[in-house]
């Protein structure tokens, strides 16, 4: 074997090592190092060269990048994933023929899908579903990602919350608690503009909390200006828009017109 894929194999062990005993600092110092050495491979994206080692060297590439992703969820390094990603996604697509399917990249992408969601960025949600195949859309992965999509677009909040249950990876439910998060702050502002108050049952039962204590510790972490007493949570009243200032139509008609007698000059 090649001395440098060698040592690229030998550092890539000792990174799997530290991540499976959950020491990730050890884990994201070693993908430092793997990345840099990853650079004197001419086999790999964008260059794609035919070396002797060609097929090795994409395989093991992959490796590390796919554990790169779980590591920045692990982390919850979302400016990782990101950049982890897009650094593996050239596996998944411009180097499909030359390597076996991976088992991890419908998990992945369906990740990928979840962080969008998440971060609320729709259109690239859609653009990157756009480019997956018929195959990849029957994934439950994908599946998954897509029907919170709609669940979310719906205002079916109370399936989006539920989902979480049913994850079809365990590095889904870091996204999905961010997502539970964003649904319930979503509701939490939606109620405190239709209503002064309601009860701790009811406000417990809208914000889809199964106990009591959950609310309270909501209400104390995210929301410390509504009130709770006689069983009940009053909402800080919004306050009131301000009123609209007045068009100076007069003002805009008359530069209408000079702007359409200007038109006529010139035509």
């Amino acid at each position: 074997m090649d001395p440098k894929l060698t040592e690229v194999s030998q550092l890539f062990d000792r990174f799997k090592a530290a991540f499976l005993r959950n020491d990730y600092e050890t884990s994201t110092n070693l993908l430092s190092k793997l990345k840099v050495l990853l650079t004197e491979f001419r086999s790999l994206p964008p260059l794609f060269a035919d070396t002797p080692n060609a097929v090795h060297e994409l395989t093991i590439a992959r490796d590390i990048y796919e554990h790169a992703v779980v590591l920045s969820v692990k982390t919850e390094d979302q400016d990782a994933f990101e950049r982890d990603f897009f650094q593996l996604k050239p596996y998944y697509t411009d180097a499909c023929n030359r390597l076996p399917p991976s088992p991890q990249e419908f998990p992945i992408l369906g990740l990928n899908l979840l962080r969008l969601l998440v971060q609320n960025r729709i259109a690239e949600f859609h653009t990157e579903l756009e480019l997956l195949s018929s195959t990849a859309l029957e994934n439950p992965c994908i599946k998954h990602a897509v029907e919170l999509e709609q669940s979310f677009m719906e205002g079916a909040y109370n399936r989006v919350l539920s989902a979480r249950q049913t994850v079809p990876h365990e590095t889904y439910v870091y996204f999905m608690d961010l997502l539970a998060k964003t649904v319930r702050d979503e509701i939490a502002g939606c109620s405190e503009k239709a209503y002064d108050y309601l009860s701790v049952k009811d406000a417990k039962q809208m914000l889809l909390f199964s106990s009591d204590q959950e609310l309270l510790e909501y209400i104390k972490e995210e929301h410390p200006e509504w009130e709770i007493k006689n069983d009940s949570v009053f909402f800080q009243k919004a306050k009131e828009s301000a009123p609209c200032k007045e068009i100076p139509s007069l003002q805009l008609i008359n530069q209408t017109l000079s702007y359409a007698r200007e038109l006529e000059r010139i035509v």
